[in-house]
């Protein structure tokens, strides 16, 4: 395991609550300006889908720029409207607000997209995403819920000129859904979350795998809602624990490690959600980062950022051979790959790899800047936006 005191952690502060008086500056300082639109302000789809391409757009020397605003903020509607050239409502529910935002730009003869991350705007799918999220399906409010959930997004959706997404799958659901074109825009890292990232990639090429006598397997969990997930890798884990007394494993997050791993002692460990700046540490602290997914629409059209997180950190990833993983990880080159029923068999194929870590680690660091670092996603965005 690599030793977190050789990189301290940061004092991180979201960046992102800024004043409205400063959001606005932001708008008006370059003659086009793009406004971002989210509900409310959260550390996980908004810093993504908004904040890190606000971030991005804003370091350029040309004419264009980028900000980003709230419910909280349609006050200053038709302000917003004026000054902005285009709009993109990310995971946005429809309401009657909503419906004055696009008229506000529509008005305007302005261009109005809708960037969404997860496919979470057809309810005709609800039952799958329900499942997949293991949620309480004998509860009516629980339908109740994502139905109305479902349809809020869908509506907004198809009230857009136009799309933007993580991957090609999400992409083609969303024009078939909407009939509108849609554009791909990754996920990646920012600024502070890269450099970090690469503070613990050069620590970690300096030790080698298992310096505390155990070679770990990590679960990253950012929201309470995988549990379905993670439960497909346990009966794995639990068998390797038992016949290997040099693995360990970390999870991290929202998620217990269960009662089936708890007779392994302190060969299990777990922490509380992190800051994802800090996140990265831990993601770094172990050999293997574990990425098992349900395999069904709702998952396949997840985005990459599990594994370029771990990618960034010099630490290797052995995911489910969903949509996006199945193009992005090749297996023993970058990554490893595993069905649900290979996942003791491919982990085991994975230890017998230790001896090439690390040039296993740096093809997948390569490949995670190349595809996922903030300072390659500029003119993505601006051709996404119609700016470019």
């Amino acid at each position: 395991m690599f030793s977190l005191a050789s990189v301290p952690p940061v004092d991180h502060q979201d960046p992102w609550h800024l004043p409205l008086r400063e959001r606005m500056q932001m708008l008006a300082r370059k003659r086009r300006a793009i406004a971002y639109f989210y509900e409310k302000a959260d550390n996980s789809t908004f810093r993504y889908r908004v904040h890190n391409m606000v971030e991005v757009l804003n370091t350029g020397d040309d004419d264009v720029g980028a900000s980003y605003f709230f419910l909280a903020d349609l006050g200053s509607l038709e302000e917003i409207a004026d000054m902005a050239t285009v709009l993109v409502m990310c995971r946005t529910r429809y309401d009657h607000r909503i419906n004055r935002l696009v008229a506000a730009f529509r008005h305007r003869g302005k261009r109005v997209l809708y960037d969404i991350d997860d496919f979470v705007f057809h309810s005709e799918y609800a039952d799958i995403l329900i499942n997949t999220l293991d949620a309480d399906a004998d509860n009516p409010q629980v339908w109740d819920y994502w139905f109305a959930y479902l349809s809020r997004m869908g509506t907004a959706l198809k009230m857009c000129d136009g799309g933007i997404a993580t991957n090609e799958h999400l992409a083609g659901h969303m024009h078939a859904f909407a009939g509108i074109p849609v554009e791909i825009v990754p996920n990646f890292m920012n600024r502070e979350q890269l450099a970090l990232s690469e503070r613990v990639f050069e620590a970690k090429a300096t030790q080698a795998p298992a310096q505390d006598g155990l070679v770990h397997l990590g679960y990253f969990s950012g929201s309470p809602s995988h549990n379905r997930d993670y439960a497909l890798v346990v009966p794995a884990l639990e068998e390797l624990l038992e016949e290997n007394d040099r693995l360990g494993v970390v999870v991290v997050g929202y998620i217990e490690a269960g009662p089936r791993l708890e007779r392994f002692g302190p060969r299990v460990k777990r922490y509380p959600f992190q800051d994802y700046v800090n996140l990265q540490r831990l993601i770094g602290s172990v050999e293997f980062n574990l990425m098992p997914l349900q395999f069904n629409t709702f998952t396949d059209c997840k985005s990459e950022l599990k594994y370029f997180e771990a990618a960034a950190v010099g630490t290797l990833s052995i995911a489910s051979p969903s949509y996006v993983y199945g193009r992005t990880i090749k297996h023993n080159v970058n990554g490893f790959l595993a069905r649900s029923y290979e996942w003791a068999g491919v982990v085991r194929q994975a230890l017998a790899r230790l001896p090439e870590y690390r040039a296993i680690a740096e093809h997948a660091h390569a490949d995670a800047i190349a595809k996922y670092a903030w300072f390659h996603q500029r003119d993505r965005i601006l051709k996404a936006v119609g700016l470019g």
